[in-house]
């Protein structure tokens, strides 16, 4: 609804300002202040008044006279307070509000745009365990993911597995060369990353401290693995997937306790298997910014503004990783109308010249977005390590369980409702409370910015945490099972004498909600497609996480304010459960869109 009544203000605004000559191309609509009562304001009169010759207020009020919402379906009424033009939706507006979202548990989600999308993120080498620092990537990556599937895209999740670099001919010729007698420690978890790391860690230490004839040796080796790769020699493949894909197999049990699960793991090798990067070098050479110097093949790209050149291709003409990530993009573009790569901001430079470098040999460069984020930080001494392996994804989550094991159980004594939590109950919500409270602190901060991660912050049920908006949900499945054990029909959950749940069954009056709370409310619900659509359009799923604390605030005044099975007629309580029924879903789908779980009771 919200949408559409954005839809209708745009048309009447733009028809108001042709009618009076003025220009139409940005019209300034945004939400209005706190303290102004509209639904959305046109700040329009700010850019017209020069223009005018008039001051900003005596211009709004000029244009607010010119709108017309006659045959508006939503639209009710303009005026102005000061420089701003104000539309107001009817009561119709919040009538379809609560018909579309207490009966639809998709609420929010947008039509099917028959359009497809890859994302590709975390595409961490596959030398060991995922490290904290780089969570970011595969939590941002799977809401970017999620939130595109809601706008109405075909989406789907990749992961590009690095298998044809330096590293992981280091890493088989170490699994290759030690034995378990030649390793330090124990794995520090029992699953194949752990374990394989420790060769991975033996060989780099070996090159770094043995002498200079075992080293050259080594080297040779090392060498002969990459020649095997580029000269497309299967065992040479085997050997390499051998220790990939064991390594990638933790990696993926790790990555699914957040969750974040892919549809395919694109391996670089595919692109020098198939001939595309050979093809991708030979079309560069013929570039007039081609250029050999030090002993590579380069191209210079002055003319994107871009100082350092990009390297695609060696002396011994062996490509490198952009050279086959260029492949592996134009492929991404023969089979997909968008791709979205997610990466950290060490990787900027390496976008930019992705970009430059996929125009330059004619593609789209537009159809491809790229998400750029910071690092995760922990603050010293706040949680603990593992010998030898640094501060991993895991422990993080491990940790996150533990912490909100004890929130929940120091929390008992002070529960509304009066059911009784078991031992799996406990368990259940420390896993969605712990691992939702890591998801939440980092995919609600803006991408760019670097966050340290605080765990007082994380798993604070009273401010702007997950566990703060995962209430929210619980409060209103609570409050709909009290209704529903009432004999109160509840939208979506109430069965007929055959024991058949109507899943569109409404029958309420939203004009019943006298309240400001209530309204309110119904309001922010409204707002939640055009909140997706918003953040899908500039890739940034925090500003569902800014949605969920606002729609938070709105839910709780409320609650408070707001009896729902006893409320004072039988029209009002209905209309409440029906508010309510609209909250859950709204809430549960933003949650969604985040990747953290709604539980149905804390």
């Amino acid at each position: 609804m919200f949408r559409q009544f954005r839809s209708e203000v745009e048309a009447a605004l733009a028809d108001a300002l042709g009618s009076l000559d003025l220009p139409t191309d940005d019209l300034g609509i945004e939400r209005p202040p706190d303290d102004m009562d509209a639904t959305l304001a046109s700040s329009v009169a700010f850019r017209l008044a020069g223009e005018v010759g008039d001051a900003p207020p005596n211009v709004a009020a000029t244009v607010a006279e010119a709108v017309s919402v006659e045959g508006s379906d939503y639209v009710a009424s303009v005026d102005t307070a000061g420089p701003y033009v104000n539309f107001h939706a009817n009561e119709r507006y919040l009538a379809d509000t609560l018909d579309a979202a207490a009966v639809d548990a998709d609420y929010g989600a947008l039509p099917d745009r028959d359009t497809s999308v890859v994302v590709e993120h975390t595409s961490a080498n596959p030398t060991g365990p995922v490290h904290v620092g780089r969570a970011r990537n595969p939590i941002v990556g799977d809401a970017v993911a999620n939130l595109l599937e809601y706008a109405g895209y075909d989406v789907d999740r990749h992961y590009y597995v690095n298998d044809a670099g330096r590293q992981m001919a280091v890493f088989t010729w170490a699994y290759e060369r030690f034995d378990e007698s030649d390793l330090d420690a124990e794995p520090a978890r029992d699953r194949a990353e752990y374990d394989l790391v420790r060769y991975y860690r033996k060989g780099n230490a070996f090159l770094e401290e043995a002498d200079a004839d075992a080293v050259e040796a080594a080297e040779e080796e090392i060498q002969s693995i990459l020649q095997g790769l580029e000269a497309g020699d299967e065992e040479t493949y085997e050997r390499v997937g051998e220790v990939v894909n064991t390594v990638l197999g933790g990696m993926k049990d790790c990555l699914g306790r957040l969750p974040a699960e892919f549809d395919e793991f694109v391996k670089e090798t595919r692109f020098m298997r198939d001939g595309s990067t050979d093809d991708i070098a030979a079309r560069l050479k013929e570039t007039d910014q081609a250029v050999y110097e030090e002993d590579a093949w380069q191209l210079e790209l002055d003319e994107w503004g871009i100082d350092k050149n990009l390297v695609f291709l060696r002396s011994d003409d062996t490509s490198l990783y952009t050279t086959r990530d260029l492949a592996h993009h134009e492929w991404k573009f023969d089979n997909y109308d968008r791709a979205v790569t997610v990466l950290g901001e060490d990787h900027k430079l390496q976008a930019d010249q992705l970009d430059a470098t996929l125009e330059l040999l004619g593609n789209d460069a537009d159809r491809l977005g790229h998400v750029i984020y910071s690092y995760v930080n922990l603050p010293d001494g706040k949680m603990s390590t593992r010998k030898g392996t640094g501060v991993m994804l895991d422990d993080l989550l491990d940790e996150a369980i533990d912490r909100a094991r004890e929130a929940v159980e120091s929390r008992m004594d002070d529960r509304i409702r009066d059911d009784d939590l078991t031992d799996e109950d406990v368990e259940r919500i420390a896993h969605q409370v712990g691992i939702g409270a890591v998801r939440y602190d980092i995919v609600s901060k803006q991408p760019a910015k670097a966050i340290t991660f605080e765990w007082e912050d994380a798993l604070d049920f009273e401010a702007q945490s997950a566990p703060f908006v995962q209430y929210v949900h619980a409060r209103c499945a609570g409050i709909l099972g009290e209704a529903a054990a009432a004999g109160i029909d509840v939208p979506g959950v109430t069965a007929d004498a055959d024991g058949e749940v109507d899943l569109d069954a409404l029958d309420v009056d939203a004009s019943a909600l006298e309240t400001d709370a209530a309204r309110d409310l119904l309001r922010e619900v409204a707002r939640f497609p055009a909140a997706i659509e918003a953040a899908a359009d500039d890739l940034e799923p925090h500003t569902i996480a800014t949605f969920t604390r606002e729609f938070a605030d709105a839910y709780n005044a409320f609650y408070r304010e707001c009896p729902v099975v006893t409320a004072e007629t039988d029209e009002l309580r209905d209309a409440r459960v029906a508010v309510v029924a609209a909250a859950k879903h709204t809430m549960a789908n933003a949650l969604d869109v985040l990747g953290v779980e709604a539980p149905e009771s804390m």
